[in-house]
């Protein structure tokens, strides 16, 4: 199971932030951080909160947990990655749209969102 402190690293690397840029964002010390990570200490609300606005990820996707036997019930290891990445609760909201769409409105949407995209730059 994936706690909070293993969030908290996930969300901070992904924003590309080394322990000390998040620590001084926050106004706790680099060692408050690595607690953090390593799961010796939980932080309180008030600073999950802090962490949460300057990682810019909701706070409840920090405190979800994770369970890591996903892939015990067989879950690709690139779509649990992919799930990690985007959020768990983003993932739900895609795959539930996604399976009200034949293959072809799937394949037509996706071309908008990609036309969209490259076409903006």
């Amino acid at each position: 199971m994936r706690e909070i402190g293993e969030n908290i690293r996930f969300y901070r690397e992904r924003a590309k932030l080394t322990a000390a840029e998040l620590a001084l964002k926050i106004r706790v010390g680099t060692g408050t951080i690595e607690k953090y990570e390593s799961g010796i200490h939980k932080p309180d609300m008030q600073t999950i909160l802090k962490i949460s606005t300057v990682l810019d990820v909701p706070a409840s996707e920090l405190l979800e947990s994770i369970s890591s036997s996903s892939n015990a019930r067989g879950l690709d290891p690139e779509l649990e990655l992919l799930i990690e990445e985007v959020g768990v609760k983003r993932a739900k909201l895609i795959l539930r749209k996604a399976k009200e769409y034949t293959d072809e409105d799937f394949l037509n949407v996706m071309q908008i969102l990609y036309d969209k995209k490259y076409s903006a730059q």
